[in-house]
């Protein structure tokens, strides 16, 4: 059974910055996908980046890329989302996800979720 812990969201002004981190534990797989989602009131879910740990092979949202780094961390299973340059249109609770199940990790078939956490950028 894996477990996600998340935290680091916050509110912060637009061009702030904020980092995400997601703590997995409980697997035993040498490598996992690894993303974070997000979902504002009103809005589907959306894929915001992703992470083969295996190879640090690291995919971004159009609408983030350039802004938003995805990265293994230094604490042992650990993936960081470091938002920089934040619009209001990034409000959102954000939510890790591990291990995924099947097709594009935009998809979000993931076997596992974190709690989410909360960014507020106000203009």
């Amino acid at each position: 059974q894996v477990q996600l812990a998340e935290s680091g969201g916050g509110s912060v002004q637009a061009g702030g910055s904020l980092r995400l981190s997601c703590a997995a534990s409980g697997y035993t797989y040498p490598a996992i996908w690894m993303a974070w989602f997000r979902q504002a009131p009103g809005k589907e879910r959306e894929g915001v980046a992703a992470i083969w740990t295996g190879r640090n092979d690291t995919f971004y949202a159009d609408s983030v890329k350039g802004r938003f780094t995805i990265s293994q961390d230094n604490a042992p299973n650990t993936v960081a989302l470091q938002l920089n340059n934040l619009k209001p249109e990034d409000t959102a609770m954000y939510y890790c996800a591990a291990v995924k199940l099947r097709g594009s990790w935009r998809d979000g078939a993931f076997g596992y979720w974190g709690q989410g956490t909360q960014v507020t950028v106000s203009s």
